[in-house]
């Protein structure tokens, strides 16, 4: 799995839904500022993988890269 995977598909999925990072956190229930540290790198609780799953529809797997 590649370190870049997780902030580049969470970008990618939330900019299809052409919402904004804080919108997204508040969506998910996740403080203002943490879609945008997920995006740039920083690895998410698995309570939050959970959430932002569920918001869209993915698996936590496909969020981290490891399924297609």
């Amino acid at each position: 799995m590649s370190d870049d995977l997780f902030p580049a598909r969470l970008r990618k999925l939330r900019e299809a839904r052409r919402i904004n990072a804080r919108a997204l956190g508040e969506l998910c229930g996740l403080s203002k500022n943490m879609i945008g540290r997920y995006e740039k790198g920083e690895m998410p609780s698995v309570k939050s993988l959970i959430a932002l799953a569920d918001f869209f529809d993915v698996s936590i797997d496909y969020l981290l890269g490891r399924d297609k």
